[in-house]
């Protein structure tokens, strides 16, 4: 059966939601500021109100300073408790050296504290932005959640990403047409070690893509060569007026080639070595 779509679908969705987090008794949601678990979060307060939730942040050099201030204001919107934490996954080198179940290793230390948090504040469970559309990737991430014992609202009502936005469009939530966001870490081809001079880099090379009006994008960083990943009906944009101010910009980070990826945009193109070596 396919899923309801329309408003009358994201109510649907949005009561469904709830009544899977109402047994949950109290929370702690690990809230990044994007739109899946900004959902939970809302939701969250929904169904057990807003003394029984907290929404924790890591600010982490892999977060963009853009997304660490979207946390705080979207926090502030929904009224709960923002908890913000560091987790340091540069300092692990299970992390910096970039393996690709590079994800396990800051999904672990990230939950341990999150766990802790709640432990402190007599919160009864914990809990994650996954979706169902997420299950169909390579994602240590969840595996390390799995095992601190995270709940995945989201993917246990079957909600995937369309129907993700309908319930926060439906929560009135203002970033609910907001394109999907990742790890600053997922820029960088596995191997190639993390540096916070490198994790920098690209957030500078996105910002200048996104003041020159591009929303879906990465910026992906192979040493000299960025890569630019945007969806293929802008690719003109990148012939445009703006192509030299990007080009200069990017060089001016330090890269001596610029390119276009034509395949376009997609979210885990890293992935696709792993696909091809197996």
């Amino acid at each position: 059966m396919k899923p309801e779509t329309g408003p009358a679908g994201a109510a649907n969705d949005l009561n469904r939601l709830i009544l899977a987090i109402k047994p949950l008794d109290s929370l702690a949601v690990g809230f990044s500021g994007g739109v899946d678990s900004s959902v939970v979060v809302a939701a969250a307060v929904e169904a057990l109100g807003a003394g029984n939730v907290v929404a924790v942040t890591s600010a982490s050099e892999t977060l963009p300073a853009r997304e660490m201030k979207a946390a705080r204001h979207l926090a502030r919107k929904i009224g709960c408790r923002h908890e913000i934490i560091r987790t340091g996954e540069l300092e692990m080198n299970e992390f910096a050296a970039n393996p690709p179940d590079r994800c396990y290793y800051c999904k672990t230390e990230l939950w341990k504290q999150v766990r802790k948090i709640a432990s402190e504040l007599g919160l009864k469970n914990i809990a994650d932005g996954v979706n169902a559309s997420d299950l169909g990737d390579f994602r240590p991430g969840i595996r390390a959640s799995d095992e601190c014992g995270v709940a995945h609202p989201l993917a246990a009502i079957g909600a995937g990403k369309e129907q993700v936005r309908g319930i926060a469009r439906e929560l009135g939530l203002p970033n609910w047409g907001k394109p999907a966001e990742a790890c600053l870490s997922s820029r960088f081809p596995y191997g190639n070690t993390i540096t916070a001079a490198g994790l920098k880099r690209v957030e500078r090379a996105e910002e200048l893509l996104k003041e020159n009006g591009f929303r879906q994008l990465r910026v992906r960083d192979h040493g000299d060569i960025a890569r630019i990943e945007v969806p293929p009906e802008v690719f003109h944009k990148l012939t445009n007026g703006s192509r030299s101010e990007i080009v200069k910009g990017l060089k001016e980070l330090g890269y001596s080639y610029v390119t276009v990826d034509l395949e376009g945009f997609r979210s885990g193109s890293m992935n696709e070595t792993l696909k091809n070596s197996s």
